[in-house]
């Protein structure tokens, strides 16, 4: 195992009172929370690349963490991965995820690189029998190499196509043999810089055709969980495909995908898009795209993804208040797709992140259960629309247009508006957060 961890003990559940850092106060992964176990409504999950292989720059600055596994040879990913599990023990989280490219150094060829993620995949499965730590996820990186520069599967060379395709297989074949729960696909490079040397109508068919390749070959080997796609606005092309949950959602129905594919949303994509958390939630769960979430934060200072750990209770709470009135988490989990900044540079400022937004989550799952147990919310929502569970105004739905016109007439219909007492349900809501 690791030694870069030395010294610090596993993280437990001590209560508010904790006196020391190193303690949860208030996850309790054995705390009941609307009839089932705290650790399985949250279902956490480490973020491989940002925990593990970001090297801490920024668009201003390059490298500022030191870590004794930073090198492109299998022997320096082996030492990550020790490092990685004594992690996860540490913090005691039941998942983690992972791209292809954050586990294993790039090859000299594709043949090399997927060897080389086969290794480490035996090592996972090895390390995940003896410590029971699961697979939220995995996915593989279309983005940062050089050779994706134009997209993967939206890519005018078919040569990047295919390796982008080859790549996925064996991401894929990966996540199967390691009982992944889920597989992702964020197109991070899916987009267009200008429309002067771009065909919309083509690269929006390759991006089809591709997703529908990936949907077949999870049926072709028998791959249980779900696809999961990642909305992402903007950042860093100029204009992305797989904009919002609004903008997916049309993408999934133009190509027949919509029965096949789930979305895995991220807070600090939702705030880029221009909407919030909660919004992209309540749509996706509107839609039955709902899957899985990754948790972080932007600062609203800045104008792009800062990927900061969550710190915000009040804000959490309107997403687990979406989450748990989609009915919670099946295959999905909570993934913190979140990095300490680049001046954190000890060990203890990575595990202590963890413990923090860990303990964040919590209190904002159980702020949200509190909140539908009492039913205030929902009472009102239901009297809302009211109305329309009448026979008579259910009536309405199924009629043409003129035949609703007539009877508006016919019945004299000088309708009175009512409140939609927004302050009164804020004030409900801010008496739970």
């Amino acid at each position: 195992m690791s030694s870069y961890f030395h010294g610090i003990q596993k993280i437990r559940y001590e209560g508010a009172q904790a006196a020391g850092d190193f303690a949860f106060r208030h996850y309790n992964p054995d705390e009941i929370v609307m009839g089932k176990r705290m650790e399985d409504h949250l279902r956490f999950a480490v973020a491989y690349w940002h925990s593990l292989a970001w090297p801490g720059g920024d668009p201003f600055g390059g490298q500022t963490f030191e870590r004794p596994w930073f090198g492109d040879t299998m022997d320096k990913a082996r030492q990550k991965a020790d490092a990685a599990f004594e992690m996860f023990a540490i913090l005691g989280v039941p998942f983690f995820c992972f791209h292809d490219a954050d586990v294993r150094p790039e090859g000299a060829t594709l043949a090399e690189s997927l060897g080389n993620l086969d290794e480490i995949t035996d090592l996972f499965g090895q390390k995940m029998e003896e410590t029971g730590t699961r697979l939220l996820w995995g996915t593989a990186n279309l983005f940062s190499h050089r050779r994706y520069m134009s997209g993967a599967a939206t890519n005018p060379d078919p040569d990047v196509f295919a390796y982008a395709a080859a790549t996925v297989k064996g991401c894929m074949d990966a996540t199967h043999r390691l009982g992944g729960q889920n597989y992702v696909l964020w197109g991070g490079r899916e987009g267009y810089e200008t429309l002067l040397n771009t065909d919309l109508t083509r690269e929006a068919d390759h991006a089809g055709r591709f997703l529908r390749m990936v949907v077949d070959y999870k049926h072709k080997i028998g791959f249980k969980g779900a696809i999961l796609v990642e909305p992402k606005p903007q950042e860093p092309s100029k204009h992305q495909y797989d904009y919002d949950v609004a903008t997916v959602y049309g993408f999934l129905r133009r190509f027949g995908l919509e029965g096949e594919v789930k979305l895995n949303i991220e807070a600090g994509h939702a705030i880029l898009a221009g909407h919030s958390f909660e919004h992209e939630l309540a749509l996706a769960a509107s839609l039955g795209l709902f899957g899985s979430i990754d948790m972080n934060r932007n600062d609203y200072q800045s104008g792009w993804d800062t990927d900061q750990f969550p710190d915000n209770v009040p804000e959490m709470a309107r997403a687990y208040y979406e989450v748990l009135r989609a009915g919670g988490f099946t295959t999905g989990g909570t993934n913190f797709d979140a990095k300490i900044r680049r001046q954190s540079l000890d060990p203890e400022d990575l595990i202590l992140a963890h413990v923090g937004a860990m303990d964040v989550c919590a209190r904002a799952l159980k702020a949200a259960a509190a909140l539908l147990e009492d039913g205030a919310l929902e009472a009102a929502r239901k009297a809302r629309y009211a109305g329309w569970d009448r026979p008579e105004n259910q009536r309405i739905l199924a009629s043409d247009l003129a035949s609703v016109a007539k009877g508006a007439l016919d019945r004299g219909l000088n309708p009175r508006p009512r409140s939609g007492r927004q302050e009164r349900l804020e004030n409900i809501w801010n008496k739970f957060v």
